[in-house]
């Protein structure tokens, strides 16, 4: 009775969801634009853009996922964050300007 309680968790249940070693999101936006350049140009040449710039596609974001398969997540958040944070001792103190060699 001393022990904690367990309770076992499938490992599909915690992994990320990707198609193809690729973020799932990115490779089905990634197919549909080289299909709009597909059938938007309907030529031979545009047949083998589309596929082989959906195949390098494919390959960069299996390659990505690899090394992070939350990194979009990550690097949308970045993009809310600021540059600069001044410090401030309380919620009153007087706002401060971002000095122009901060980094």
């Amino acid at each position: 009775m001393d022990q904690p309680r367990e309770v076992p968790f499938h490992e599909s249940a915690n992994r990320p969801q990707l198609l193809m070693g690729g973020d799932r999101e990115l490779i089905l936006v990634s197919a549909i634009l080289a299909a709009m350049l597909v059938f938007a140009v309907m030529k031979w040449w545009s047949i083998l853009g589309g596929l082989v710039l959906w195949l390098i596609a494919v390959g960069v974001l299996a390659r990505m996922a690899k090394v992070d398969p939350l990194l979009r997540h990550v690097y949308i958040r970045h993009i809310g964050y600021r540059d600069f944070y001044p410090a401030k001792s309380r919620m009153s103190a007087p706002s401060t300007t971002t000095p122009a060699n901060w980094r």
